[in-house]
């Protein structure tokens, strides 16, 4: 007679009792924690024990839905903030082929007493919010949980701001930075006064031949009326993050009327995100 051990929760260890034949079995599951998951692929492991006296009947360790709304047996779902959900699954083998259910073929099978390890995977691409995630497995003997980390992660790029030809007259330009921040993460970006001497975030400058300045402004907004600096709170400009690219405009100018020394010039910023 084949017995069968019921659902179970990954993440604190947890004894239980089953009988096989009328014999005792003892069955332990230590912690499956995922550790951070930063939008890809994530694999992790849970170790267990199943203790049973010589002459029992052999076993089948099963894992059911656990407790995240609408989870199946071969998609499972952690809790997060606020309801937030974070898929994963569960598998009895270390290629992570076969699914880890309650079914003919899906189940641990053996006798007597075995060391085990349950694999679990969390997707690519899941776009959630940054926090503490966790499901509840049970079985009819014990429990154990299943945990991972959102953390707050952002990148930025940025393409060059080029004013072409200045002759004088006031010159304007744009360029485009780029965050990508976690769902729901707040940051700030903002751009420092550059590398020209005597700059400051309000009164940048570009430097030419002979070490020549040719001032320029980096605004916020499209009027050219929003100072672009470093200080968050004050001077950067907030976001919030939804999982893809965001594109910032970065609005240049070069007021007129300034005597520069013919030939090229060039300034460069470094963009900063706080989050």
């Amino acid at each position: 007679m084949m017995r069968r051990l019921g659902p179970m929760l990954l993440l604190i260890v947890a004894f239980g009792a089953c009988r096989a034949a009328a014999l005792p079995c003892s069955l332990s599951i230590s912690t499956l924690s995922f550790g951070t998951y930063t939008n890809t692929l994530l694999n992790g492991t849970g170790t267990g024990k199943i203790t049973c006296p010589s002459g029992s009947d052999g076993w089948d360790i099963v894992m059911y839905t656990g407790t995240g709304a609408g989870a199946t047996e071969t998609t499972r779902y952690m809790t997060g903030p606020n309801g937030a959900v974070l898929a994963y699954k569960l598998f009895t083998d270390a290629a992570r082929t076969n699914n880890w259910a309650d079914t003919t073929g899906n189940e641990l099978s053996g006798s007597g007493t075995a060391s085990f390890t349950v694999y679990g995977q969390i997707a690519a691409g899941q776009i959630v919010t940054p926090g503490i995630y966790t499901d509840t497995m049970n079985t009819a003997t014990t429990t154990f949980s299943v945990t991972a980390t959102i953390a707050s992660a952002c990148t930025v790029s940025a393409t060059n701001l080029a004013f072409g030809a200045y002759s004088g007259a006031l010159v304007k330009s744009t360029s485009t930075i780029s965050v990508n921040c976690t769902n729901l993460a707040p940051y700030n970006v903002g751009l420092n006064a550059g590398v020209a001497t005597g700059a400051t975030v309000t009164n940048r400058s570009m430097t030419g031949p002979a070490k020549a300045l040719l001032h320029y402004q980096l605004f916020s907004n499209s009027g050219y009326t929003t100072n672009w600096g470093n200080t968050v709170g004050t001077d950067t400009l907030a976001g919030t993050g939804n999982g893809t690219t965001q594109p910032l405009t970065v609005y240049g100018q070069i007021p007129a009327q300034q005597l520069a020394t013919p030939g090229s010039y060039a300034d460069t910023i470094i963009v900063s995100v706080t989050y």
